[in-house]
This record gives C-alpha cells, sequence and structure tokens, in this order.
C-alpha cells in the first residue's frame, strides 16, 4: 500500500503545480522505481484542443545533448575517437578556421572533444540569437553548419578553451558533425542505428530530420518561450540538431535512461567518466556540476545531503531526465515553458525526490 499512496503524492503534487500557473499549456511526469515499486506517467492539459496524453511524442529541449554525449562514448569505446582529441582531427578547415579568436589569439586547434562534452570549450552559444532571426525573417534558412559559421562571424568567443563552463548550443552542433564526419551518415541515421533500433524506441525521432517507426496516434506536445511555440517555427530544427531534437513518449526516454544506467549502450565505467569528469555550473538557487552532458547536484551536509544524489540532463523549457541512485528512480518530466527552467529542477527534488526518501 505504500507505492499506493507515494503514487498518489506525487500526482498530486504535480497536478497541483500545473493546475496552478496558467503558463503550463500541457505538462508531463514520469516516474519508475522498480525498488519502491512504483510506476507513474501522467500528462496534464493540452495540445490544442487535444487533452495532454502520455502517448504523445515530448520534446525534452536539451535533456537530447545526453543522447548526442552517449553517441560520442560509443564511437570512443569502437576507438573511433579519444575524448581528449583536438576537434580540428574531424572537421574541415572552412568550420576551424577562425572558430575560436579570442583576444586577438586563434585558440580553434586547442579545442577537443571533451571541451565540447563538458562545454569548456569557450565558444558562443549561436542558439538564441538565430532563434530570434529565423521567428522574424522566414527566408533565413540556415543548415547547421551555416548556423556555426554565422556565429563565428557574428559572435565572439567567452573564454580560453578548458578554463571554465560556458554552456552553448555551439558545443553540441559541432560534436553532431564530429558524428557525420566520422560514420559518414547524418546525425539523425546514427542516432537510429546506434540508440533507437537498438533499444526498439518505435516512436522516436528527430524533430524535422526524421520520423518514427511507428507514427503516434497523438500530436506532439508543443513547447513555449513565452507565447511562442518553438515546434510550430519553421526551419528551427536545423539549429536543434545534435543540441536537443529528440522526440520521443516519456516511456521511450525512461528506456534509455535505464539501458544508459544498466551497461547496455556504453560500458558502466564509460558512463562513470561521463558522470565524474565534472565542472562547477552556476545555475539558480541549486548549484550544479556539469559531465559530458550531465548535470549533477552539489551535495550539502544540512542543504542537500547524500541522500539525494542523483543525475541526469536538463532542458530549457523546464524538462528533466534524472537518475536517483538511493532510490533506484528514474524522473523524467517537462512543463514545456521557458518560465520553468529553474522551477523544473526545485520541482524534481524538493516534490519528488524528498518523497521518494520518505518511502525509502
Amino acid at each position: 500500500m505504500k507505492h499506493k499512496a507515494l503514487q498518489s503524492t506525487l500526482e498530486n503534487n504535480f497536478k497541483k503545480m500545473v493546475n496552478n500557473d496558467q503558463k503550463i499549456k500541457s505538462a508531463y511526469l514520469l516516474v519508475s522505481s522498480k525498488k519502491l515499486n512504483l510506476y507513474l506517467n501522467i500528462a496534464q492539459g493540452k495540445t490544442g484542443k487535444e487533452a495532454a496524453h502520455i502517448d504523445q511524442p515530448i520534446h525534452l529541449a536539451s535533456v537530447g545533448k545526453l543522447f548526442t554525449a552517449t553517441l560520442i562514448s560509443i564511437l570512443a569505446e569502437k576507438r573511433q575517437l579519444n575524448f581528449n582529441d583536438p576537434i580540428s582531427k574531424f572537421l574541415d578547415s572552412q568550420l576551424m578556421n577562425g572558430l575560436h579568436l579570442y583576444k586577438g589569439k586563434d585558440y580553434s586547434n586547442q579545442i577537443t572533444i571533451k571541451h565540447l562534452l563538458q562545454q569548456t570549450s569557450g565558444l558562443y552559444d549561436v542558439f538564441y540569437d538565430l532563434l530570434n532571426k529565423i521567428s522574424t525573417d522566414s527566408s533565413f534558412k540556415p543548415t547547421t553548419r551555416e548556423a556555426i559559421i554565422w556565429g563565428k562571424n557574428n559572435l565572439k568567443p567567452v573564454s580560453i578553451p578548458g578554463k571554465k563552463h560556458h554552456y552553448t548550443d555551439t558545443n553540441y552542433y559541432l560534436l553532431g558533425l564530429i558524428i557525420e564526419s566520422i560514420t559518414q551518415k547524418p546525425f539523425h541515421q546514427v542516432m537510429h542505428e546506434l540508440i533507437f533500433e537498438p533499444l526498439d524506441l518505435k516512436h522516436a525521432y528527430l524533430h524535422g530530420f526524421s520520423q518514427p517507426k511507428i507514427k503516434s496516434a497523438h500530436p506532439p506536445a508543443n513547447l513555449y518561450i513565452e507565447d511562442m511555440n518553438l515546434l510550430a517555427i519553421k526551419n528551427l530544427y536545423q539549429i536543434d540538431y545534435a543540441g536537443g531534437s529528440i522526440m520521443a513518449p516519456l516511456a521511450e526516454y525512461l528506456i534509455f535512461m535505464q539501458a544508459l544506467v544498466n551497461g547496455k549502450l556504453i560500458q558502466k565505467e564509460t558512463l562513470n567518466q561521463m558522470i565524474s569528469d565534472d565542472i562547477a555550473m552556476g545555475f539558480p538557487t541549486i548549484g550544479f556540476r556539469y559531465g559530458y552532458s550531465i548535470w549533477k547536484p552539489v551535495l550539502l551536509p544540512l542543504i542537500l545531503p547524500k541522500k539525494y544524489a542523483c543525475w541526469g540532463c536538463v532542458g530549457v523549457t523546464g524538462a528533466f531526465m534524472f537518475y536517483h541512485q538511493h532510490t533506484d528512480s528514474y524522473i523524467i518530466g517537462t512543463f514545456n515553458d521557458f518560465s520553468y527552467r529553474g522551477k523544473a529542477l526545485q520541482f524534481m527534488i524538493s516534490k519528488v525526490i524528498k518523497e521518494l526518501l520518505k518511502y525509502n
């Protein structure tokens, strides 16, 4: 009976948060723990006139970066790359020339794959500048490659490679191009071949780039920055790409996370490196460290003790996908709104993990 009380509490916490905020158009939460005999998968709100449904394809924004980092790790285990390789080993001169000019010095050839994974390259973030440009000019249709070159010509690096954490989609665009360079296949094809197909993710696809094996009977859930539905913006998918274009129902994100945790995609030693090779990052209210696309909250004895230890990935539209070690739980969800980029993490820790610990 304990698991039923826990499920009821989690469901009530989620519904209360959604129903009390008119900004939230639709929201989704999945919590799974064999240890606690718990499986909760719920949807609230609407997509247009249709009620939110747990089987909808959902875009978890930058949570997709963990899929990209996993592809890189798979290639590393195949010895097709090394995390410490310079990116110039895989990218052509048109991309590399002048990529990282900082205070009069060219650091382009010093950027490594690890710098991209760890968000320490010091490069600029092209996403928001191009989002503004694309949303106001329908004739502007940059490819991912053109987006990077646009950034090189219009934006400036923020630091020397390896010196500090600076979160930018540009790093993950470059990782996508490295994957294409090594495999000689489009990024989306590699994603399907190395992750979706082995895990039998029938409904997963990359927004704007591919189609699922089986199309959902439900429309994709919208996601918003203010009142702008990002999925409705034509050409935006080109600057989503390896930075987070995964679409799937939450149940298939769960399959991916379980496979990652249990060594079915990469060796546990490789995953441990992705988690532990980290750097401090600034984030509102809760401190985090960042590994290879992996977020970990900083644990403090009185504020956030060790039993809260978890790791996962975050999306700017209030999306999260985490594994909580102490209760062997997977917590995946989204509020599909930019205003929840910080509040979603607070919800996960204070309204989900805290409750899980009570029933452990």
